[in-house]
């Protein structure tokens, strides 16, 4: 602050008191943003969520629901500069207390030790691994000026380093070479249904004798469920889970995947189905302009894709159409795919329990206990409740027309629903009643995933790690389609019981999931945090250096690949 007020002292011989106001707006406006962002994703926010800016006004009703009253006394400075200018005799006195000359020598010298002390705040810490810890130890404005001016370029490896066979050593996994349940699901129809905010404390959750997700519960009995699946997402959220999916590549290192990596010809799914004949479509309810998801459909391939357009504003909660309308009007398109007698692939995005989660009454089919009333846990449990209702409907319909039985049918979580950093006190009281122990990040960032494959084995609750990188190759080796010649993180997650998870963005960055446990890094590995995976119960470091250090080559192995692809738009 000091240097900012020395330059405006020595640069500045006229209206000066305005300088003064615009840097004071500008850098409380900088620590509201910081407070605002955390609150959400957990993260100190840089310049990088600037490309942000355009979705703000799409998701107000999830920004004001993070805005407690008293974050606004952070402007309360800026409101009474701006209030004496209306006072005449007052701002006369303050302009013209504002016109004294400073010694530019004393300027000079308060500049100095101001640059000085920053430089000695930021420096010894600028190698931590931890952005939260790095911030609070330079200081955030320090933090922020430090993101802007040392913003270090990605050492990319060679791309003719990058091959199949290194990444799997680096993830010390091999494939079998006979893998179980190859081409159990081949030429059946392929749906893939990302659910809003859904997190794995919603499998077999009830409330008071109240069931909440009792369709959710009926797929996890009957069919594959892996319980310790985690989300790999990061700034583009809902969009960065879509795109995880259908390329198993690792999110950008800043920005959403749709904004930084769409303009690459990535492999993908959808490419890889359509070449043994698949037809392929993708719905989503919103405008498909929102997070750049127009120029990430092209990229990945897709045939085709429903957006607002299509669904219309009738039954809308915030994005759009709800999930009864996303649901009945894409079930009548599954219809006439299926009726084609070409195989199809299509990815249902449901958009109806998104934050603040606060729906329509008319939606809300159960009745919570008062503890409940008013909070954001009960608001997101009656949200995901309705989404249930509109899944099972849904799955009914499917029955119905005769698809189910001829479709591979997976269901995962996009990202989580409930932030840590969202929940007050009461709030987290409610998560420990669920869970019967503290609400922690491993059960933030744990997301459900079930596996429809009608005629396949029997139902089976599998404890294997795996990621939202992983569902490709999972598909794959279902549909009986080999990944020979094309370049994937993930892998199958029938097939291995070993399995590493570098996490971007709502972590640390250094974090990682190994098959025990959670590590979020401090300056490094030896600083870090080690939370035991959800309900092992095991206190006990298990991660090692070792893996955090392939969990970092294996971001910039995937950062290096998809720098080397080429551009689709110059073809």
């Amino acid at each position: 602050m000091l240097i900012v007020f020395s330059l405006i002292e020595w640069f500045a011989s006229k209206r000066k008191f305005t300088y003064y106001l615009i840097a004071n707006l500008a850098m409380t406006s900088i620590l509201f943003a910081v407070i605002m962002y955390y609150k959400y994703y957990g993260v100190i926010v840089d310049y990088s969520a600037l490309q942000q800016v355009n979705q703000v006004t799409a998701v107000k009703n999830s920004v004001f629901s993070l805005m407690d009253p008293q974050y606004l006394l952070i402007y309360i400075d800026v409101v009474l500069m701006i209030g004496l200018l209306f006072f005449r005799r007052k701002a006369k006195e303050v302009k013209k207390a504002f016109t004294r000359k400073e010694n530019k020598r004393v300027m000079i010298a308060v500049l100095s030790v101001s640059l000085a002390l920053c430089l000695f705040n930021v420096l010894p810490n600028s190698a931590s691994m931890n952005e939260i810890v790095k911030a609070e130890q330079m200081g955030i404005l320090n933090y922020e000026a430090y993101r802007i001016l040392a913003n270090k370029e990605i050492q990319y490896v060679d791309s003719s380093e990058i091959t199949q066979e290194k990444i799997q050593n680096v993830k010390n996994v091999q494939p079998p070479a006979e893998p179980k349940l190859f081409g159990s699901a081949e030429g059946k129809n392929l749906i893939i249904l990302q659910m809003e905010s859904m997190q794995n404390f919603l499998v077999g959750l009830s409330i008071e004798g109240q069931e909440i997700t009792p369709n959710l519960n009926k797929l996890v009995k009957e069919n594959s469920y892996f319980s310790h699946f985690y989300q790999q997402v990061g700034q583009g959220n809902t969009s960065d889970a879509e795109f995880v999916v259908n390329t198993s590549l690792y999110i950008p290192p800043r920005g959403a995947a749709t904004q930084v990596y769409a303009g690459k010809e990535l492999p993908s799914l959808p490419k890889l189905v359509k070449s043994v004949g698949y037809d392929t479509a993708t719905f989503h309810t919103n405008v498909v302009e929102f997070w750049n998801r127009a120029e990430l459909y092209k990229a990945i391939g897709f045939d085709r894709y429903y957006d607002a357009e299509f669904f219309g504003t009738e039954d809308a909660i915030f994005f759009g159409a709800s999930d009864e309308m996303l649901y009945k009007k894409s079930i009548e398109e599954l219809d006439r795919m299926n009726a084609s007698g070409k195989p199809f692939y299509t990815q249902i995005i449901s958009m109806t329990a998104h934050h603040p989660y606060t729906i329509p009454q008319e939606k809300r089919l159960i009745d919570l206990p008062d503890r409940f009333d008013g909070t954001l846990v009960g608001d997101y449990i009656e949200s995901q409740n309705y989404a249930d209702h509109a899944l099972g409907e849904f799955i009914d319909d499917l029955k119905a027309r005769g698809i189910w039985d001829n479709s591979l049918i997976v269901l995962y979580g996009d990202h989580l629903g409930l932030p840590i950093y969202s929940l007050d006190n009461g709030e987290k009281d409610l998560m420990a009643e669920i869970y019967g122990r503290e609400y922690t990040y491993t059960d933030m960032i744990n997301i459900p995933l079930v596996v429809v494959n009608p005629g396949d084995e029997a139902p089976a609750t599998y404890d294997q790690l795996g990621g939202q990188v992983d569902i490709l190759p999972t598909i794959a080796n279902l549909l009986g389609l080999p990944l020979d010649n094309q370049m994937h993180f993930g892998q199958d997650l029938f097939n291995q019981s070993y399995n590493i998870l570098p996490q971007r963005y709502y972590l640390p960055s250094g974090s990682f999931l190994s098959s025990e446990e959670l590590f979020m890094s401090g300056s490094g590995f030896n600083d870090g945090k080690h939370y035991p995976l959800a309900g092992n119960g095991n206190n006990e470091q298990q991660s090692t250096e070792e893996e955090f250090d392939r969990a970092l080559e294996l971001l910039n192995l995937s950062d290096s690949f998809v720098q080397s692809l080429p551009n689709w738009k110059k073809k």
